[in-house]
């Protein structure tokens, strides 16, 4: 029953040449925007190093796992942010590592206001065991059982815009559309699998009705193809210290999230989101992320904005 349930991942995987999301899903993505948009890289205005992991639909054989690392901070008087992201993506037989390095050039506006320009440019190499699967039929072609191992060149590029209580941020990821697998069967079977542009929009504002409580919704809409998703968050702050959250994902279900500052520097996050109707038998997803910012002044904590 595994292998059956890995081979029913591994279809979508070939097929995804298509509009379904191909970047990994993420639910804290507004406590570590640099993972879906370049621009953000300096925003913390310190060295900010995060971890994180999300395992998603826990009880579905071959479901996705992604593990990812990243490192941003501004120089040359804050006016530019360089980074670096390792990420390693797991669904099926598929796996995924991407290394990138960062850029971002900082425009300030006034005083509050800030405009960045940001790329990256990396490499991710993709590993494909189709040994793993378990095929129906005795008559498939021996080349599908080959394992494949493919590198390919990634560019990724963002614009963000941030004052203290606001932000906006607009990018798009694979916009070299790269080509990872292409295979002609000996019998006329045709699989392919490149990577779709996806458009990521975010924006957020925060609402501060006292010292220990401030309300910050944000939305995030994303596009593949045709296909558009989008992430609804309810946050709230609490005694400078805490947020809790909670989201609903179309065409998915809800969920919910939390950050806690441990110190002025350390930050642990956590989220949990499960499916309704169809979308429950998959299982719950979690995602676990810690962060640090190495910097010898006081923690943006005490903003309500989402650095």
């Amino acid at each position: 029953m595994k292998k059956i349930l890995i081979l029913i991942t591994s279809v979508l995987i070939l097929s995804q040449g298509m509009e379904a999301q191909q970047d990994p899903q993420y639910n804290l993505y507004q406590f570590n925007q640099m993972i879906i948009n370049p621009a953000y890289a300096g925003a913390r205005d310190a060295l900010a190093v995060v971890a994180l992991r999300r395992d998603q639909w826990v009880s579905f054989p071959g479901a996705p796992k992604t593990t990812c690392l990243s490192a941003h901070s501004p120089i040359l008087n804050k006016n530019i942010g360089v980074g670096f992201t390792i990420a390693r993506d797991e669904i099926g037989p598929r796996s995924t590592t991407g290394f990138y390095a960062n850029f971002a050039y900082i425009l300030k506006l006034n005083q509050k206001a800030k405009l960045s320009f940001g790329m990256n440019a990396g490499y991710n190499r993709y590993q494909f065991n189709f040994s793993e699967i378990q095929f129906q039929k005795d008559e498939v072609p021996s080349e599908l059982l080959q394992n494949l191992t493919k590198g390919t060149l990634d560019i990724n590029a963002g614009l963000y815009f941030r004052t203290n209580t606001f932000f906006a941020g607009l990018s798009a990821t694979h916009i070299n559309s790269p080509s990872v697998y292409s295979y002609q069967t000996t019998i006329g079977g045709k699989y392919n699998y490149k990577v779709r542009t996806h458009m990521f929009f975010t924006i957020g504002n925060s609402f501060v009705f006292s010292k220990d409580l401030v309300f910050a919704p944000t939305l995030l809409v994303k596009q593949i193809g045709d296909e558009v998703g989008v992430d609804i968050n309810a946050n709230f702050f609490l005694y400078k210290r805490l947020w809790l959250g909670a989201f609903y994902r179309n065409g998915f279900g809800p969920g919910a999230l939390m950050q806690f500052y441990a110190t002025d520097k350390l930050r642990l996050g956590l989220s949990y989101d499960t499916g309704l109707s169809d979308a429950r038998k998959l299982g719950s997803s979690f995602e676990v992320m810690l962060g640090f910012d190495f910097s010898g002044t006081k923690s943006k904590m005490i903003n309500p904005r989402f650095l």
